[in-house]
């Protein structure tokens, strides 16, 4: 019997796959596998590196023992290098004593010009290093500390140490010894704050410097004015202080008064009197870096700061209340700060306590061993020293890299130096050593917001009514010719729609703004009053052009109306838009102008409704796209169902269509928001990238994504500033989880609402 099929059937070889192909197949699967696990560990690590470098803007100091130094003689006045290597003490003799730090020779260098005086009082300037001197016969005098490295080849690198001795100078106002000294330095002019006796026969003056110029050397420094302030006071000075920069002295009295006094060429000049405390007498004032602030400390501990600022352009710089920081407790009270930021050591009795006057927060606090009489920051702000009475000092590094952050530098108003009041405020540099950084994110999430707004509102409304019109009305053979057209528009390079946007629009805009806007209203109107027209005409007259033609009648008006409008825009603006000359009363019809009188808000070239259009421009098709997909998609048997039930071609858009689309539309407008939230180029070049946070129209904005793209090539890697442009890619990923998670969310509900429809 012959086993073999039927001679017409297949040979079941043809059904076997080959081994080659298997083994494809199963190569295949490991590799998606492994891609798969790949890019989940690729996005775990882009997390893990993001995080590594946020995470340490929003830790606190951290403060350890770093060595001991003795000097065996009593601090009046501490001092130390840049490198922190090489302190120095001053008793108020003739003589200044450097210990160094990791052990070795100590060093006195003796002090000349006290020949029958003595020290009766000392102060410290660490910025130039000067000691400045009041002598018990009158003079004040100052010497310059200078450290010099040796690095001679063949031997070890060596600090060595020098005094520059200043002019004495004697002061003609008061009788008795110094008993306070004050020295501020600006390099060409100087001020001395002096304090001759005690009590009530106590008198105070500021003295100017002046640098006589020589065509050979360095010049000579002399005495240009001696002013004697008693009588501006009405009470004892307790404290007096010169500010670094030599333009400014403060002075505590015995009412709790602090008098500041404003030394420039013209001469001394009260200019102010302040109460801190309530009326208490402060125990401490000094300068801050920079020599704007300043932090007061008062009984009990409790301490402030006061910066000058101007409460309206036209007012003068007056100190006021910026920062209360917390008490430090009771105890003789230290206070040194840091010549690099706004960072400031202080401290009652044993507690220390490092601090921030911009962020205004605490960044360490602990305890030493013995009460400290004196305490310094060296120049580079990574170590500090305190001295106890009798000479012992114990040196402490600091870790602390970034005190200007926190969550309130980031998220909430912060009161910065110069200002009126608390704001939010990016200003990452600035052209001094003493700049304060500026670093909330949030003008920079407000303009994201803004940006992303202007141009929505412009794209939403063109693109699903475009997208509606071809899914529905528009005939196939046109509309083969519109869709790819419009996805075609998505192609184009965001960087060009930028240039075209600023060098371009912007122009156009500036000069004509009432006839966009009278275009803006014009051509919405035009279409509703030519479509509102077209449908009381006959039927049978409406049945001539066709179903889905109607654009070919409404297009000429369209036309006509956009040029009425264009044209009408002068006219309009001679009516309504008149500029007054302050000055001479004339009127000129300008919008530029007439906006920033009018409102108080600014006017600037490239501004959101620039952007509004070209971002618009761009998110126009991805919008589209979508949801005339979402909108074609939709079963043809529910669309022809209800037209057969009498339905008009608009009611089956109304109730068939877009129920059903809503989800496809609703996920087109997701994609368009992130579009426009992540967009870098025409924000930057459309805008002009300004931080401001006003809902103006015709000023500019920045954005997270265009703050990180024009700043990151220039920001030193592992600074603030750096992380901080990490950060604000974070929050920038966070408002799109968030909206997406949102809209998918809401999406799903739409989905399950019209799911049987």
């Amino acid at each position: 019997m012959n086993s073999a099929g039927p001679p017409n059937s297949p040979d079941p070889k043809r059904f076997q796959v080959s081994k080659a192909t298997l083994w494809f197949d199963r190569l295949m699967g490991v590799g998606i596998r492994f891609g798969g696990i790949g890019v989940i560990l690729a996005v775990f690590g882009i997390f893990f590196f993001i995080g590594r470098e946020v995470l340490p803007l929003f830790g606190s100091a951290e403060v350890e023992r770093a060595g001991d130094v003795s000097a065996e003689t009593r601090p009046a006045v501490l001092g130390i290098d840049e490198w922190g290597e090489l302190p120095f003490f001053y008793d108020g003799t003739d003589r200044v004593v450097f210990v160094p730090v990791a052990g070795g020779e100590r060093v006195e260098i003796p002090l000349t010009g006290l020949e029958g005086a003595e020290v009766t009082a000392v102060s410290y300037d660490a910025v130039h290093r000067r000691v400045a001197l009041g002598l018990s016969d009158g003079r004040v005098g100052s010497f310059v500390v200078e450290y010099e490295r040796n690095y001679e080849e063949g031997s070890n690198e060596e600090l060595i140490p020098k005094l520059v001795e200043e002019p004495w100078f004697p002061v003609t106002t008061g009788e008795g010894p110094v008993t306070q000294v004050s020295y501020g330095d600006s390099g060409g002019a100087r001020v001395i704050a002096v304090k001759r006796g005690e009590g009530e026969v106590s008198k105070a003056a500021i003295l100017r410097l002046g640098m006589k110029k020589s065509l050979i050397g360095k010049g000579k420094l002399s005495l240009t004015g001696e002013t004697d302030v008693t009588g501006e006071l009405g009470a004892e000075a307790k404290i007096l202080r010169a500010s670094a920069n030599g333009e400014m002295v403060l002075i505590a009295k015995s009412n709790g008064e602090v008098a500041y006094f404003l030394a420039d060429s013209d001469g001394v000049s009260k200019r102010q009197t302040f109460m801190p405390f309530d009326g208490a007498v402060p125990v401490q004032l000094d300068f801050l870096f920079g020599g704007v602030s300043i932090i007061l400390t008062g009984p009990g501990g409790a301490q402030e700061q006061w910066s000058l600022f101007r409460l309206d352009e036209k007012a003068e710089r007056l100190f006021g209340e910026t920062k209360v920081f917390p008490a430090l407790g009771e105890g003789p009270v230290t206070f040194a700060a840091s010549q690099r930021n706004r960072t400031f050591l202080t401290g009652a009795g044993k507690n220390l306590s490092l601090r921030h006057s911009t962020s205004g927060v605490v960044r360490w606090e602990g305890e030493a061993d013995f009460v400290p009489a004196a305490v310094v920051i060296d120049g580079k702000g990574r170590h500090f020293l305190a001295a106890s009475a009798e000479g012992e000092a114990k040196r402490f590094a600091i870790d602390d890299h970034h005190p200007e952050a926190g969550w309130n530098a980031f998220f909430g108003k912060v009161w910065y130096e110069g200002g009126p009041e608390p704001v939010y405020q990016w200003q990452s540099t600035g052209g001094t050593d003493d700049f304060e950084p500026k670093l909330s994110l949030m003008p920079l999430i407000f303009g994201s917001l803004k940006g992303t707004l202007y141009a929505m509102m412009f794209s939403v409304p063109i693109a699903l009514l475009a997208a509606l019109f071809s899914a529905a009305f528009l005939p196939p053979d046109v509309k083969r010719v519109l869709k790819p057209t419009m996805e075609i528009m998505s192609s184009l390079p965001s960087v060009v729609l930028g240039f075209l946007a600023g060098l371009w629009l912007a122009p156009i805009l500036e000069s004509r703004v009432p006839s966009v806007l009278m275009m803006i209203l014009a051509l919405p109107t035009t279409a509703l009053v030519v479509g509102y027209g077209w449908a009381r005409l006959p039927i049978a007259l409406r049945n001539r052009l066709g179903g889905g033609r109607e654009w070919m009648l409404v297009v000429p008006f369209l036309v006509v109306a956009g040029m009425i409008g264009w044209a009408l825009g002068p006219v309009i603006e001679s009516w309504f838009f008149i500029y007054q000359d302050p000055a001479t009363g004339k009127q000129i019809a300008d919008f530029k102008m007439w906006w920033p009188q009018a409102t108080g808000s600014s006017f600037e070239q490239r501004n959101s409704m620039v952007l509004g259009f070209m971002m618009g421009f761009a998110v126009i098709p991805v919008i589209f796209t979508i949801a005339e997909d979402a909108l074609s998609n939709v079963p043809k048997s529910l669309t022809a169902a209800a037209s057969a039930l009498g339905a008009t071609r608009w009611q089956v858009v109304w109730t068939v269509m877009l129920p059903v689309a809503s989800s496809g539309i609703f996920s087109a407008l997701m994609i368009g928001f992130g579009r426009a939230v992540g967009e870098t180029m025409i924000m930057v070049m459309a805008t002009g990238n300004t931080p401001v946070t006003e809902w103006n129209l015709f000023n500019g904005m920045r954005t997270l994504s265009a703050n990180i793209a024009v700043e990151l090539p220039e920001a030193p890697v592992g600074s603030t500033h750096y992380r901080t442009l990490f950060l604000g890619a974070v929050v920038l990923f966070a408002m799109t989880f968030v909206m997406n998670t949102i809209a998918e969310l809401l999406r799903q509900r739409l989905r399950e609402k019209n799911k049987l429809v």
